[in-house]
């Protein structure tokens, strides 16, 4: 019995690995059987059926968000499902991937899968908070990021040294616009050389430089 529970064992890592990793053959050779297939087939639609779950919130809140900015003006935009060159060129350079609001939703959804999204909540708070005019906003601003990302066990709190922590800390009394500069830098880094090579590797994305399309997913209102 204990001989057939390893195995058992062994044949769940197998197929997680094959999913995750694009549904190569294990190393070593070994022919997947049947049972092995058809799971491998159910979780593949699973994780697929996720990522467009996360992908319709995501887009959902951009679109929202963007219909209140624009609402003054009467604009009125959808983000609509990219075509497979469209998605081809996500990885060509990490900052084509962030440039485009479909990409940037998929990359934030794959974060959120791997339970590290603070590291794109937080470039993008530092986005907005380079973009800051208003000095009193700036200061308020400097201290809900800090509040959030920086502090010790702060909700979202990132990974970056101890030295980045106290300067950014001695900083905010009074916030510039390169507060963040630095930890930014970092996080950015750690998200173009981990995460991003990732997520070119994911099933959805694969999927999404694919010609026969897995399905439509537009949001707007």
């Amino acid at each position: 019995r204990s001989g057939r529970g390893a195995d058992w064992v062994g044949m769940q890592s197998a197929v997680f690995l094959a999913v995750r990793h694009g549904g190569r053959m294990e190393r070593g050779g070994r022919r997947r059987s049947e049972p092995e297939e058809a799971n491998k087939g159910r979780m593949k639609r699973t994780i697929i059926k996720d990522w467009k779950t996360r992908l319709s919130y995501f887009l959902q809140n951009s679109s929202n968000s963007n219909q209140r900015k624009s609402k003054k003006a009467g604009k009125h935009r959808n983000y609509f499902r990219p075509s497979p060159e469209e998605a081809q060129l996500w990885s060509e350079a990490f900052d084509e991937l962030l440039a485009n609001k479909y990409g940037l939703a998929a990359f934030r959804a794959f974060l959120k899968s791997e339970f590290c999204e603070e590291n794109i909540e937080f470039w993008l708070a530092c986005e907005d908070f380079k973009k800051t005019k208003s000095p009193q906003k700036l200061t308020s601003k400097a201290k809900k990021i800090y509040n959030d990302f920086i502090e010790k066990e702060a909700p979202k709190e990132i990974n970056i040294d101890f030295q980045t922590k106290n300067m950014i800390a001695q900083n905010i009394q009074e916030a510039t616009h390169t507060c963040f500069s630095a930890a930014q830098k970092r996080v950015y880094s750690l998200m173009e050389n981990n995460s991003y090579p990732r997520f070119l590797e994911s099933e959805f994305y694969q999927e999404l430089c694919k010609k026969t399309p897995i399905g439509r997913a537009t949001q707007g209102t």
